[in-house]
């Protein structure tokens, strides 16, 4: 690897790291944050066997970023390939479980040390690997670059803040980004920043979140919670972070006296949240539910809180308004795209800088609307309780601008799709 000082430094400290990683493990799994079953993944270790024929190992870190990879996995597998696909947190691997088509392998992507990632690549030996979104790890880059194989970056996207600090080690940037063969960008902002550090052949090809199917919903669990809401008027907080409960409360007393039977339902981001957020509540003197503790049948309260995993479309579903967070407390926003597909009106904070170009299409078109605290929040949500045809308006304006913004997995599979066949002229011509 052609490397500098600052890379062999990472390097030789990673590697420095490995006989300390089963006790940092260990901690991580005592916080709830790894999976004590399948732990030895993190150090490269599999209890699975590498199938037979070509292999495309797949990498999205957490929820958003695997999901954004089915479509393209699909494909992959449609054209031959056994699929790998990584995550490296819990939640991401419970949804993966749930939404991986059959056949295709799930494992926890090794911490990046290099004896770690090369026992990783010898069991696996991947024919292609394709990298999503902003996982730029240098064991990683290098190990696979060593053995030759294809790095591709899809629905890969560079933010300002990144963007500025490797503009600070250009020579590090350079060297790692130079071992890609190509880059699918998001955007022509993303693709001038990869371009801007030694990323070769960049081309824009959009979000691939576009293409993802909607988040299924169990139909009994659906029908009996729709029985259960009946004509009650219901909305979705959804992806919420810490600070934006509270603003929820405050929202839920607010539109109480005109909507005594209101249902608000929060889906924090992080499940295990769910109990901190019920205690939040109940300080405040409301009644509220988990999900996870709910019986079928029991009267719902008030506040319903969605604490549990995989579940998400079934909320999206029972409500056509939602409220998509990390945006008013948090920095950067939450995807709006499950939302508008499931036919919510969408209302949002300003802070969405994550996901700045959908968000202005979908207020530019009235699909969305901006609030900034519980006053605006609470005014926009009254409006569209009490206006159906409104709020069926802005929920069809949504979801049209996310079908116009699709695409992006047509388009990746047109740019791999040589390099798909060249290496299959070569392994029958290795065969022969």
């Amino acid at each position: 690897m052609k490397g500098t000082f600052l890379l062999l430094i990472y390097r030789a400290a990673s590697a420095a790291f490995a006989p300390f990683a089963p006790l940092f493990l260990y901690w991580r799994q005592r916080q709830g944050l790894e999976d004590k079953q399948r732990v030895k993944e993190r150090l490269g270790i599999s209890r699975q066997m590498r199938p037979a024929g070509p292999l495309a190992w797949l990498h999205g870190v957490s929820v958003g970023e695997s999901l954004a990879l089915l479509p393209l996995l699909e494909r992959l597998a449609a054209r031959g390939f056994h699929i790998l696909l990584t995550t490296a947190t819990v939640t991401s691997a419970a949804v993966m479980a749930q939404r991986l088509p059959p056949g295709a392998l799930h494992q926890y992507i090794p911490l990046d040390v290099p004896r770690f990632m090369a026992r990783f690549l010898d069991h696996w030996h991947p024919d292609f690997v394709f990298i999503a979104e902003s996982e730029i790890w240098p064991n990683l880059f290098r190990e696979i670059h060593r053995r030759d194989i294809p790095l591709v970056l899809v629905n890969a996207r560079m933010s300002e803040r990144s963007f500025r600090r490797w503009r600070h080690l250009p020579r590090s940037a350079q060297a790692l980004m130079e071992k890609t063969e190509f880059c699918l960008a998001q955007s022509l902002t993303d693709a001038e920043r990869l371009t801007q550090l030694g990323v070769p052949r960049v081309y824009v090809a959009g979000n691939l979140k576009y293409d993802v199917a909607p988040p299924p919903a169990d139909p009994q669990s659906l029908a009996d919670l729709k029985a259960r809401v009946g004509g009650r008027p219901v909305w979705l907080a959804a992806a919420t972070h810490a600070g934006e409960e509270q603003i929820v409360f405050d929202v839920h007393r607010r539109l109480l006296p005109h909507f005594p039977n209101l249902l608000t339902i929060i889906v924090p981001r992080h499940p295990r949240r769910g109990a901190e957020i019920k205690h939040l509540a109940e300080s405040r003197g409301l009644r509220c539910q988990l999900r996870s503790e709910d019986r079928r049948g029991q009267p719902l309260e008030g506040l319903y809180i969605g604490d549990t995993i995989g579940e998400t479309g079934l909320f999206y579903r029972l409500s056509g308004i939602a409220f998509v967070g990390k945006s008013l407390t948090g920095a950067g926003g939450q995807s709006p795209i499950e939302a508008a597909k499931l036919g919510c009106a969408i209302l949002h904070g300003p802070n969405v800088a994550n996901f700045t170009d959908v968000y202005e299409r979908l207020d530019a078109t009235h699909g969305a609307a901006t609030v900034v605290d519980a006053e605006t929040l609470a005014r926009a949500l009254a409006y569209l309780l009490a206006d159906a045809a409104k709020m069926r308006d802005m929920a069809r304006a949504a979801a049209e601008v996310v079908e116009s913004l699709g695409g992006a997995s047509d388009f990746i599979m047109k740019a791999i799709e040589p390099h798909i066949a060249q290496m299959m002229v070569e392994q029958r011509v290795a065969r022969s």
